[in-house]
């Protein structure tokens, strides 16, 4: 007998900033499984920003210019999946900012200094996106009475990111310290999940956080080195091995699963 748990064909998916690192990944693996993806990316139409996943054309793949900072962007978009398809059945939320090792000094230096222009749009991307974005397609859902929302969250959201991690930065005289934003928008993430898992529960909604570690992007190999030996699996996770969380969260292999945090970080946080 055939095992159809984790069947998510034909269901349809947003995924925000599906054209980043890891959105690109949720998103072709969703379509590879028969999903209607629609991506929300606000680079989408931005010159010299390539927009094809690289996925078949099958008519199962919408890209749509979204800025999930602004409410009526993302209703424009949602408006274009009703129009194609219907309501939404999961919301993968990937969009986010972060601070990456060769930012600006400024978003890089101590907490005393970090800039509160930089405070102010991690926290508008990360945090009020999703809330954003939950309440505009989560609230349809909620009114179609089932759906799954995967909020992507962070090992930082968990614990405070290892400053020993760039002592070899600042030993060389390039101070550079984790910035506070992110770590603290992950974790607002965790209790928005929770929030909305108890809220729309009765309404078939599921709400769950995917907690991820970090991801292979070509870093500085010192820092590859530093974060590696941190790990108990000792090496930074592929950007496709987060796939199968996401179809999990999706599928009905999920079903009694809400409120949760799923975490998915080679152990970092084992220890």
């Amino acid at each position: 007998m055939a095992d159809n748990f984790f069947d998510i064909e034909e269901k349809i998916v947003v995924v925000t900033g599906g054209l980043g690192l890891l959105g690109r990944q949720f998103s072709l693996a969703l379509l590879e499984r028969g999903a209607k993806v629609a991506v929300f990316d606000r680079t989408i139409g931005e010159a010299g920003v390539t927009e094809k996943l690289g996925a078949p054309e099958n008519g199962n793949e919408l890209l749509l210019a979204a800025d999930v900072t602004k409410r009526d962007s993302i209703e424009r978009a949602l408006a274009q999946v009703n129009a194609q398809w219907g309501v939404p059945h999961a919301l993968v939320n990937a969009a986010a900012l972060d601070s990456p090792p060769n930012a600006p000094a400024a978003e890089n230096g101590p907490f005393e200094t970090y800039p509160e222009s930089s405070w102010d749009q991690v926290i508008d991307v990360n945090l009020k996106g999703v809330f954003l974005c939950c309440q505009v397609v989560g609230g349809q859902m909620a009114s179609a009475g089932r759906g799954s929302i995967i909020n992507i969250g962070s090992t930082y959201g968990l614990v405070s990111p290892d400053q020993r991690l760039y002592e070899y930065r600042r030993a060389s005289g390039d101070p550079f310290f984790k910035p506070v934003a992110y770590s603290v928008s992950k974790s607002g993430l965790l209790n928005l999940s929770r929030y909305l898992a108890t809220y729309w529960a009765r309404r078939g909604v599921r709400v769950n956080t995917l907690t991820l570690g970090g991801v292979f992007n070509n870093q500085d190999p010192e820092f590859v080195k530093q974060y590696c030996a941190r790990l108990p699996l000792g090496r930074m996770a592929r950007a496709d091995e987060y796939n199968g969380a996401v179809i999990f969260l999706i599928s009905d292999a999920s079903s009694y699963m809400t409120g949760s945090n799923l975490i998915v970080d080679g152990g970092w946080t084992a220890w």
